[in-house]
């Protein structure tokens, strides 16, 4: 059964910097795409990055682009998130998403087989 366990969360003040990981055991499934979702209280979860595991190409919302960066680790079967530059408005609830069959759509998995947990991130001075 696939497991997608994320890590990494915490406290910062604006403008500072934190790493998500998110590693992914226990299958054979040929998962295509990784990506992260975040989901601020009261909003609805939104995309903001994705990685095809083939070729390592990425994808950003606008809302990140330029300060987070996604990136794998084929060996350790983890992916990463270090966002930098952070703001109090990227307060939220942050998801790794596991897709397969499909590439990224830009920023999107476009189809996702399993959610990770969740982890916290608060950006507030």
């Amino acid at each position: 059964q696939l497991q997608v366990v994320e890590s990494g969360g915490g406290s910062v003040q604006p403008g500072g910097s934190l790493r998500l990981s998110c590693a992914v055991s226990g299958s054979n499934l040929d998962y295509a795409a990784i990506g992260w979702s975040r989901q601020a209280p009261g909003k609805d979860r939104e995309a903001g990055s994705c990685i095809t595991l083939a070729d390592g190409s990425t994808g950003y919302a606008d809302s990140v682009k330029g300060r987070f960066t996604i990136s794998r680790d084929n060996a350790k079967s983890t992916v990463y998130l270090q966002m930098n530059t952070l703001k109090p408005e990227d307060t939220a609830t942050y998801y790794c998403a596991v897709g397969t069959n499909y590439a990224c759509k830009d920023y999107v998995v476009p189809q996702v087989y399993r959610w990770g947990q969740g982890a916290q991130v608060t950006v507030s001075s």
